[in-house]
């Protein structure tokens, strides 16, 4: 496996979503993420399930994202030109569930062509009523689905609300900024009571190519804190594992103990 993180969550690819707005953006954004630690990373620009239903769309989209790929690996291979190791980079989807059971036959809809396939729900909603139906229409298709940020859901009113996700087959990826507080301190309390959980598999950027991600800090706090060992699992083994087609590791919870209090409070003035 190549060392370094491993990240499939973000908007790299050129043009197609609220995420780099031209080859500049994603070479500034490239070099962002290679100076984070990132050394594979698959891109997920957002698209919406319900274009899997009606082909005429579903083409038009797929070729605007193609386009936009092209100009990604442009970037990547100009990286790549400039540093002794190349950063590897794949290519997948946000899918958005506007409809319960999108059609994820074509590779390029999955991450890296693997079995693993990035969700969330509208609205950064959880559905009020049968919210793991799209999680069992996309496991009895044969499809793995990792959902995005769950903290950020606006109506998770604690970690119990998953359960339903969970049981259906759902995996679970956390956005490092949330622990920093990026988007607020209700996502922030959400993220840190799924780590203490132990039911994230992954922490991914969510990079929308602005600013700087927060892969970086957040491993280098929890590493000071004495968790070397879950960012391993989290930045590591697990997304490594998931771009070879490859089950998650299990996460031990983050025990509450007086680093962890230390380490939430370094996170909290960051």
């Amino acid at each position: 496996m190549t060392s370094g993180y491993t990240d499939f969550h973000n908007h790299l690819i050129p043009g197609v979503d609220d995420g780099a707005r031209d080859a500049e953006f994603s070479a500034g954004a490239l070099a962002a993420m290679r100076r984070d630690g990132v050394s594979q990373l698959i891109a997920t620009p957002h698209f919406d399930g319900s274009l899997t239903r009606d082909p005429e769309r579903l083409s038009a989209r797929l070729a605007e994202l193609d386009a936009g790929w092209t100009i990604l690996r442009g970037v990547v291979d100009a990286d790549a030109a400039q540093h002794t190791s190349a950063i590897r980079a794949e290519r997948g989807v946000e899918l958005m569930l506007d409809i319960p059971d999108p059609v994820l036959d074509d590779d390029r809809l999955r991450l890296a062509g693997t079995r693993f396939v990035l969700v969330e729900f509208p609205g950064l909603q959880l559905p009020p009523l049968n919210a793991g139906m799209a999680i069992g229409f996309i496991r009895r298709a044969g499809w793995q689905p990792v959902v995005a940020h769950p903290e950020r859901y606006r109506n998770l009113d604690s970690v119990a609300s998953l359960g339903e996700l969970s049981r259906a087959g759902a995996l679970f990826q956390v956005n490092a900024g949330s622990l920093l507080g990026h988007y607020g301190s209700t996502a922030q309390s959400r993220a840190r009571e799924i780590l203490a959980h132990g039911i994230a598999s992954f922490v991914c950027s969510d990079y929308h190519a602005r600013g700087e991600p927060a892969t970086g800090p957040f491993a280098r706090a929890l590493a000071q804190a004495g968790f070397g060992e879950h960012v391993k699992l989290l930045l590591e083994v697990n997304p490594g594992r998931l771009l070879n087609d490859e089950a998650p590791l299990p996460v031990p919870p983050i025990a509450v103990r007086e680093n962890a209090v230390s380490w939430w409070k370094k996170l909290i003035r960051r």
